[in-house]
């Protein structure tokens, strides 16, 4: 039965391997679970669901596919004999239950009440002693308070927690197509990692202490060590201004990221393509800028640069000398990309707009060829698949 729902997983493009479906299967037939839908639900994730940026994918086949049992049992119940139900009905009442439904005189008469009030009712109704609806004091409806009632539907509230939780989909910012936020940034950086013990020792090393404590007798012998910390070197140039003030939210939210990753940064701006200078402020980008020569040579072969951009300018601006918007360079940017080419061995682009777009500017095919195409969308899996290629 269970079939269908790996199907679903695999259809909404959720990596579920058969050897997961197994351990959900055996984790059933030992019964950590059962009888509770909620409980289903987070054991399912937890087993089939490798990566929280599936989540959203799994939340959505987990409902279709209960979803559709809901309406095969709608379909079921049709074909079940009145008689079978009334009986079963019966057959799970207390004593006291059966007491209270005859004040009403009697199952029948409860039954066919309640078919005349549905008749006679054409709206919803909230609250109130007579009509179906919900939190009242009537004998139909959900959510109310008459103790010798039948609950219709599921809308008021009840003595128990929802189940459908699948439904709220919290998790639909984690989709690896959507565009970032500071939190996954940072995850997706997480894959350029390489972590190396640097500065004061201000940190208890706990296998240490007891290793010379045990040698010296059993006699304390606190060890220090210095904190773990990512030792990739990261050269950060942002495209700012022109068509990129649109961006400028997820940039920031990009730099952040990187702030909080790395501990190892530089930053630099430029505009629509990289030529002789950069700079650190755009309030003083006419006053104090960087030579790109003095960046160069101040950071070595081992920083990895990621340049920020939308690619989307005149292809004049990257071929040509004097091709710049904003001033007279006398080399073409191209010829400055290569140099960043020369230097550092790890560079990539990342393009704010969807890799569908991207053949719609000439100048974007342009950079991609500068860099080998080593271009990037500035979504989770876009991001991640740089960050990959980064820290090979």
């Amino acid at each position: 039965m269970l079939l269908n729902l790996f199907n679903e997983m695999r259809a909404a493009k959720v990596p579920v391997s058969l050897r997961e479906w197994l351990d959900l299967l055996q984790a059933l037939k030992q019964r950590v679970v059962f009888a509770d839908m909620d409980e289903f639900y987070y054991l399912a994730r937890a087993i089939l669901v490798k990566d929280e940026r599936h989540y959203d994918k799994f939340d959505r086949a987990f409902s279709a596919y209960f979803n559709g049992l809901e309406n095969l049992g709608e379909h079921l119940q049709a074909l079940i004999p009145e008689e079978w139900l009334r009986k079963e009905f019966e057959r799970s009442l207390s004593p006291e239950e059966r007491a209270q439904i005859q004040t009403l005189g009697g199952l029948d008469k409860l039954i066919e009440a309640f078919k005349e009030r549905l008749a006679e009712q054409k709206e919803r109704h909230a609250g109130g002693n007579k009509w179906i609806g919900t939190g009242g004091t009537s004998p139909f409806g959900s959510g109310g308070f008459n103790p010798e009632g039948i609950r219709v539907g599921d809308a008021g509230k009840r003595q128990g927690k929802a189940v459908k939780v699948w439904d709220q989909r919290d998790y639909k910012n984690l989709d690896d197509q959507v565009e970032l936020g500071t939190r996954n940034i940072k995850m997706a950086l997480r894959r350029l990692r390489k972590f190396a013990r640097q500065g004061a020792a201000d940190e208890l090393d706990i296998d240490g202490t007891i290793d010379h404590t045990a040698r010296d007798a059993g006699l304390l012998n606190i060890q220090l060590r210095p904190e773990r910390r990512n030792s990739v070197k990261l050269l950060l140039l942002f495209d700012i201004g022109g068509s990129m003030d649109a961006h400028v939210k997820t940039c920031e939210e990009l730099f952040s990221a990187c702030k909080t990753e790395f501990k190892h940064l530089e930053y630099y701006y430029f505009h629509n393509f990289v030529y002789e200078s950069v700079w650190k402020n755009n309030l003083r980008r006419t006053s104090e800028r960087t030579s790109t020569h003095d960046l160069l040579h101040k950071y070595g072969a081992d920083y990895k640069v990621i340049f920020v951009g939308d690619a989307a300018m005149a292809p004049y601006e990257i071929t040509h000398p004097g091709g710049s918007v904003e001033h007279w360079n006398e080399e073409a940017g191209a010829a400055w990309m290569q140099r960043f080419k020369e230097k550092f061995r790890k560079l990539i682009w990342i393009n704010p707009y969807p890799k569908d777009t991207w053949h719609y500017t000439a100048s974007t095919g342009l950079v991609r060829e500068l860099i080998e195409d080593k271009m990037y969308p500035l979504t989770l899996a876009g991001l991640e698949e740089g960050m990959r290629y980064l820290s090979k």
